[in-house]
């Protein structure tokens, strides 16, 4: 064999090894915070209208916490025995803790230096938990702060980082632990116990407060120049190298031998076929049905397709041989339009690193290769589904079962409303059905009547609010608002005369009119019947106005929500009504202890989860950070499994398809290590193991 030969087959199994490598929990050192157990007693507690008594149950020791409701954060103190802990191997502190109370609690644990004030010196985690359930808190020691070097970065939602600052401790000197509910309004009661500092403490690798001068910092593919890490891309030959090793890879690893053509269980349970995706609750749990009437969990990723864009003007020192000036790159430059952040507003001359790596890797017909290597990865990987955004051109390949997303466009919001991406839609004005329909016109001919489309999700982590926000929202409007119009009508009919609305509300409007004529915020708990009826009304004139536009443009298709992100009960009791899966977005750990809020027994999906880490060259761990790649590996397998064995998930779905730009995505400034591969197409190896170990055995 040519010694080149050799050399490709020795990365192949490398690569091979690597990738079939199960991941297990590792094992961290662990420290008890008060040992012997018995050291978790009163004498070290102070209360916030609060109580406490304390137990030992087989050696273990419990505070059991009542909290009340008059403070904003009830709860109680855990002074350190000694005056301090020393807790610098450590990576964070976690705590045992159960929900003693018949309603859900969020339990907080603040982790303090001296002087903290809930914003400086210390660090917070939380953990919701429904009625008696149990779990694990956990609370990161960050250490790490954004620096921005006096002004000379900007735009990014994480940067190259240094030692200290705000939102950090130091864990050589944590003073006390503090758990509390936040601004309650009602009692609450749990448990906590076994407190302990674990895992150790790993700088990321983009930290290099050494190198000078700093600038440029981003090489040539669009990576951090001054560390190295395992998988980073060092020249063109190793591009080249890469793609060789992958191939074999992928061929070793074609797919799951029990899958049939759409992912679905082959050797599982024979159900109704009807051409088309379904679901259907089989001994207990729900599932989706595929088209030829194999049981079918959904295992995809969001955004499968080519790189993100990120804004260069104003950082052209920023760049090490930057490749866009150079004539075979300028196609990859652009204008793109910033929603929030430094360029909010603006449409700053963006380049893709990531396109321009897939054609120095692939070559001239890279979108076409690109495009073709995309299911054959998701197939080998153990994923059958191509979630949100994803590029059209993959999912016409009719290789993976996919799904769509329509949205209500130009639609007319409600004015007074609010939320972190836009107001809420004004469900009651007719640009919105209009918006629905015609952002559902694109799917004619192409995802409409496509057995391989799953089905449609509609907009995106809107602003639900709490349940009266929309029935608030509408009434800061203006008179021509025809939200405002329709709840103001809805009053009139209910209580006829304003003196009534009046006396109920607490107001004194002198007419009808003068409450539609002003923009108004009512006592929202003595107008709070009104409000919560408004709000249903709205929600559900919402979801059943999207599932009528996707009944009559794609009949055979199901109407998967709108990917919730913060929801209350009459938002989710309303998907539940008209929507055929609820959806929603789902960052956490695991999935164990989620309870639907919506009143009913309804197959749901998560459109998006992920977790990331800093030791690849990215300065944003994502929305659930990690240590380490092994750390997210693992992570993804828990997440995964919680998932599967939740009797009303059908599927979940990984954000993202690549990392997102080292330098932040032009719309929103994100920056995210949370790609199954990285800016130079290199897949992370330890999260695909992950996903084949899972993948491989979802039917198991």
């Amino acid at each position: 064999m040519p010694r080149r030969d050799l050399i490709s087959f020795a990365i192949f199994l490398i690569l091979t090894l690597n990738l079939a490598i199960p991941c297990f929990a590792v094992e961290e050192p662990q420290l008890d915070l008060f040992a012997p157990p018995a050291a978790l007693s009163l004498t070290n507690v102070t209360t916030t209208d609060a109580t406490v008594a304390a137990s030992v149950t087989n050696g273990r020791s419990i505070l059991h916490v009542t909290t009340g409701h008059k403070s904003q954060w009830p709860g109680i103190t855990l002074a350190a025995p000694n005056g301090h802990w020393d807790l610098s191997p450590y990576r964070e502190v976690s705590v045992a803790v159960r929900n003693v109370a018949s309603n859900a609690v969020t339990v907080y644990c603040r982790v303090d230096n001296p002087g903290a004030d809930g914003k400086d010196h210390c660090v917070t985690g939380n953990l919701k938990l429904g009625p008696g359930q149990s779990g694990i808190l956990h609370v990161e020691m960050l250490r790490l702060a954004d620096d921005k070097m006096g002004g000379q970065l900007f735009g990014l939602r994480g940067y190259p980082v240094t030692r200290g600052g705000p939102g950090t401790v130091d864990p050589a000197n944590i003073t006390q632990l503090l758990f509390f509910v936040s601004q309650p309004q009602e009692n609450h009661g749990f448990e906590i116990s076994e407190p302990r500092a674990g895992g150790t403490d790993t700088p990321p690798t983009a930290w290099n407060s050494d190198a000078t001068p700093f600038f440029p910092f981003v090489d040539t593919f669009g990576q951090y120049r001054h560390k190295d890490w395992p998988g980073k891309t060092t020249s063109l030959a190793d591009l080249t190298t890469k793609r060789t090793a992958e191939m074999a890879d992928l061929v070793a690893h074609p797919a799951p031998p029990d899958w049939d053509a759409y992912g679905g269980s082959g050797h599982g349970p024979q159900l109704s076929a009807t051409g088309f995706f379904r679901t259907e609750k089989v001994r207990g749990k729900w599932w989706l049905v595929d088209p030829d009437g194999r049981l079918f969990f959904s295992h995809g990723i969001d955004c499968v397709g080519y790189g993100e864009k990120t804004p260069i003007t104003g950082r052209t020192t920023w760049f090490q041989n930057f490749p866009g000036r150079q004539p075979e790159f300028t196609r990859f430059l652009s204008q793109g339009h910033a929603l929030m952040g430094h360029y909010a507003g603006q449409s700053p001359e963006c380049f893709s690193f990531g396109d321009a790596n897939l054609f120095r890797k692939y070559g001239p017909e890279w979108p076409t290769i690109a495009s073709q290597l995309a299911p054959q990865r998701l197939r080998s990987w153990g994923m059958n589904t191509i979630g949100n955004w994803s590029d059209r051109r993959i999912t016409a390949l009719h290789q993976t079962p996919y799904t769509d997303t329509l949205g209500s466009g130009d639609a007319r919001m409600i004015a007074g409303s609010q939320g972190y991406w836009g107001k809420f839609p004004d469900v009651f004005d007719p640009s919105f059905a209009r918006g629905l329909q015609h952002s559902m016109s694109y799917a004619a001919g192409r995802s409409a009547g496509d057995p391989w489309c799953i089905g449609y999700f509609s907009d995106n982590e809107m602003s639900w609010g709490e349940d009266t926000s929309i029935a608030l929202g509408a009434l800061k409007s203006g008179s021509n608002q025809p939200a405002k119009q329709v709840f103001i009508a809805d009053l009139r009919a209910k209580y006829g005369d304003i003196a009534r609305l009046n006396a109920a509300w607490g107001t004194n409007f002198t007419s009808w009119e003068s409450l539609l004529q002003t923009p108004v915020t009512p006592d929202a708990q003595k107008a709070r019947m009104d409000l919560t009826a408004f709000y249903t009304k709205a929600a559900e004139g919402y979801f059943r106005t999207v599932r009528a536009t996707v009944r009559t443009a794609a009949p055979h298709q199901l109407y998967l929500g709108c990917r919730f992100a913060w929801v209350n009960a009459l938002a989710a009791a309303a998907a539940a009504k008209y929507c055929d899966v609820v959806s929603y977005n789902i960052y956490q750990r695991d999935v164990v202890n989620f309870q639907f809020n919506g009143g009913a027994d309804v197959p749901l999906l998560i459109g998006e989860f992920h977790f990331g880490a800093r030791d690849r060259g990215l300065f944003h761990p994502g929305l659930v950070k990690l240590p380490n790649q092994a750390a997210r590996a693992q992570a993804y397998r828990d997440y995964v499994t919680s998932v599967l064995r939740h009797p009303q998930f059908v599927g979940c779905h990984w954000f993202q398809y690549r990392d997102e730009p080292i330098l932040g995505r032009v719309y929103d400034e994100e920056n995210y290590q949370i790609g199954f591969v990285d800016v130079a197409d290199t897949p992370y190896v330890e999260t695909i193991a992950a996903a084949r170990a899972i993948g491989y055995h979802l039917y198991d």
